[in-house]
């Protein structure tokens, strides 16, 4: 594994995830020491689902040989598109910015912004592969409009799991529940708030991931120039 991170030239990225992860877990640490309370531990496994997305994306990049058969690489794509979600979501954790004390309340907001910078981070890094891997399949045109829809997908993701407690593993064990919940706010659509949520969730992570595609793009030029 390690060999194939350096081939592919994905160590630095591998370390510098390492390193901010840890530092979000070591704040976390802190935080328990200092109040004696756990209420916030939970931010470790939300961002650890945010991980996997980058994870799995990792795999397909620094496997190429997996390109060549299909069941798997569908099999990692879907995998990657159910846990996607999981990289925006823990912005909504700020919901629990006041539910408890121990600590200043600019600490905690400063806190869970850092585990949601990080929890963004791995799902755009894993976006970027997603549109790599795409490259050599679809018309490049195209591949915007792709990233775009798997963003709003993401916001819809994110309100699943916040107001309807979906978490990616009710895929496979309440696929029906899954179904029925989706139907009913497309039967019913003004009768909940699901499309508002995933609509302006959706729109908020086009403006951040774009925003990071510009300046990735305009520091590519300035190299060139």
């Amino acid at each position: 594994m390690l060999n194939k991170l350096i081939k592919y030239n994905r160590l630095n990225e591998t370390i510098f995830l390492f390193l901010l992860s840890s530092g979000c877990f070591s704040i976390t640490v802190f935080r328990v020491l200092y109040t004696h309370s756990i209420q916030y531990l939970f931010l470790n496994w939300n961002l650890f689902l945010a991980f996997m997305p980058w994870l799995f994306s990792t795999l397909m990049f620094i496997n190429p040989g997996l390109k060549r058969k299909k069941p798997v690489i569908f099999l990692l794509l879907i995998s990657w598109l159910v846990f996607f979600p999981n990289a925006p979501y823990i912005l909504t954790d700020l919901f629990h910015l006041n539910d408890w004390g121990g600590m200043p309340e600019w600490f905690d907001l400063l806190m869970i912004l850092c585990f949601s910078w990080t929890g963004l981070i791995f799902g755009f890094l894993s976006l970027w592969d997603i549109e790599t891997l795409f490259k050599n399949r679809i018309n490049p045109k195209f591949i915007p409009f792709f990233s775009s829809a798997f963003l709003f997908v993401g916001g819809f993701g994110v309100y699943a799991g916040r107001y309807l407690r979906w978490n990616s593993w009710d895929i496979i064990r309440r696929p029906l529940v899954i179904m029925g919940d989706i139907t009913e706010r497309v039967i019913n659509p003004t009768e909940h708030k699901t499309w508002a949520v995933t609509f302006f969730m959706g729109l908020f992570l086009n403006i951040i991931y774009w925003s990071f595609r510009y300046i990735r793009n305009r520091e590519t030029a300035s190299v060139k120039n």
